[in-house]
């Protein structure tokens, strides 16, 4: 029945997960069919390559936003200190 309802309104599709900035993955609230932003930002179904793909993108990206935020309230801290 789900699907069908898919077929004929076509799929509702809600962010699921934020990645990145720009890379996000998607899930129909009707079918739950998954989908994510490829390389080239279309809309490709969620394999499980991409999966870990997503997850390892997912990683580095925090890690690096935790560095800048970091060098930033040093930076803060070092203006303060000067001034």
């Amino acid at each position: 029945m789900r699907n069908i309802h898919c077929t004929v309104f076509g799929h509702d599709y809600k962010v699921s997960r934020n990645v990145t900035y720009h890379v996000k993955e998607y899930t129909c609230s009707t079918c739950k069919k998954e989908l994510t932003t490829n390389s080239k930002g279309n809309l490709t179904e969620l394999t499980p390559k991409f999966k870990e793909i997503n997850d390892v993108l997912e990683r580095i990206h925090v890690k690096r936003r935790l560095r800048l935020q970091n060098y930033n309230k040093q930076d803060t801290e070092n203006l303060l200190a000067a001034g």
